[in-house]
C-alpha cells in the first residue's frame, strides 16, 4: 500500500471528489495551505488527515510534507485537487511498488477542459513525478512549479490520471495563468542568462521529461514565441482534431505565453528604471546643495533661466 497527498488551497468545487477517488489508499493526508474557503469543512467529513500549512512555493510545500508529515507508508502519491486517482492506475502504482526497481514513477495526465480530453495539442503523454520513495525524493522551485530530486533511479507507468484544469471556471484560470506568469518570466530570465539550450537532449534524450524540459530552453530563446506556440499547439501537434475545446485550449496558452515574454521584457527595464530614479534624484540632490530652502529655489530658478 501506499500513502496519498492531496494537495489544496481554496479547492471547495474539487475537493469532495478527489478525496473519494483517494480512498482506495486507507491513508489519505489533505496538505491544506490555509484555506479561505469551504475546503476544510468538506475535507473533515471524511475519515482523512487534515495537515495546514503556510504556503510558500509548490517546491517548499511538498519537500515539506514528505520531510515533517508522518506517513503510514514510505511509498506516496502526490495528488492535487484537481487531478483524480483512478482504479487501473491505483492496481498499476500498487505492482510498481512491489517490485520497488525505482525511487519514483512518472504518469501521464489527461487534460480535461471543457468537457473535452485535448488529446493531440497537451504533448500526451505529458509526465509528472507522482508515485515516490518519500526517503529519497525532494522537490526544488522551477518558475510557478517544481522539479523533482531524486537519489535513484526512475520508471514511467503506463495508467495516467485526468487533470481536469478549469474545473473553477475560466476567471479562475486567467487570475491564476497571470501570477504564474510572473514566476515564469523570473525563471526565463534566470535561463536566459545562465544557462544554454541542450541540443543533444532535445534529439536524443532518454525519456519524454528530458527531451520536453529542452525543447522548453529553446523556446525561451526563440521570437514570436506566443504566435510560434500557437501554430505548433494547434498545426504541428494537432490541436484542430481537438474541436471547439482544442482552439481554445491553444488560444489561452498562446495568451500565457505572452504574458510571460511582457514580463520578461517588464524585468529587463527595471535596472535601466532604477538608474533613470537615481540619476533624476542626483540633479534634484545637486539643485538643493546649491540652494537651499524651499523658497529661495523657487526664487533662483528663474534667474537660472534667464542668464
Amino acid at each position: 500500500m501506499f500513502s496519498i497527498f492531496i494537495l489544496t488551497h481554496n479547492e471547495e468545487l474539487d475537493i469532495a471528489e478527489a478525496i473519494e477517488s483517494a480512498q482506495l489508499s486507507d491513508d489519505v493526508i489533505v496538505v491544506d495551505s490555509y484555506s479561505s474557503d469551504a475546503t476544510v469543512n468538506i475535507t473533515k467529513r471524511y475519515p482523512v488527515r487534515l495537515v495546514q500549512h503556510p504556503f510558500e512555493s509548490h517546491g517548499k510545500q511538498r519537500t515539506w510534507m514528505l520531510r515533517h508529515i508522518p506517513t503510514k507508508y514510505d511509498w506516496v502519491y502526490i495528488l492535487e485537487a484537481d487531478e483524480r486517482m483512478t482504479p487501473t492506475l491505483f492496481a498499476e502504482c500498487l505492482a510498481a511498488i512491489k517490485n520497488s526497481e525505482h525511487v519514483g514513477y512518472y504518469v501521464a495526465e489527461q487534460v480535461m477542459f471543457m468537457n473535452h480530453w485535448i488529446r493531440h495539442s497537451t504533448q500526451y503523454p505529458r509526465y509528472q513525478l507522482r508515485l515516490l520513495d518519500k526517503h529519497k525524493v525532494w522537490f526544488t522551485d522551477y518558475g510557478h512549479t517544481e522539479r523533482e530530486i531524486c537519489q535513484g533511479t526512475t520508471g514511467f507507468l503506463r495508467q495516467t490520471y485526468p487533470h481536469f484544469t478549469c474545473s473553477k471556471g475560466f476567471s479562475r484560470w486567467i487570475e491564476k495563468h497571470n501570477r504564474y506568469s510572473t514566476d515564469e518570466a523570473r525563471e526565463t530570465q534566470h535561463q536566459l542568462e545562465n544557462h544554454t539550450v541542450n541540443w543533444r537532449n532535445i534529439f536524443w534524450g532518454r525519456t519524454e521529461v528530458k527531451r520536453r524540459r529542452a525543447l522548453k530552453d529553446l523556446s525561451l530563446r526563440l521570437p514570436f514565441r506566443p504566435l510560434l506556440r500557437w501554430f505548433y499547439m494547434y498545426f504541428f501537434l494537432g490541436g484542430i482534431l481537438d474541436g471547439k475545446a482544442g482552439f481554445a485550449w491553444c488560444t489561452l496558452q498562446a495568451f500565457y505565453e505572452y504574458l510571460i515574454v511582457l514580463k520578461v521584457w517588464e524585468l529587463q527595464q527595471k535596472p535601466t528604471q532604477s538608474i533613470a530614479l537615481v540619476q533624476m534624484s542626483g540633479v534634484s540632490n545637486l539643485e538643493r546643495v546649491t540652494v537651499t530652502g524651499t523658497q529661495r529655489l523657487r526664487r533662483d530658478r528663474p534667474l537660472h533661466l534667464n542668464s
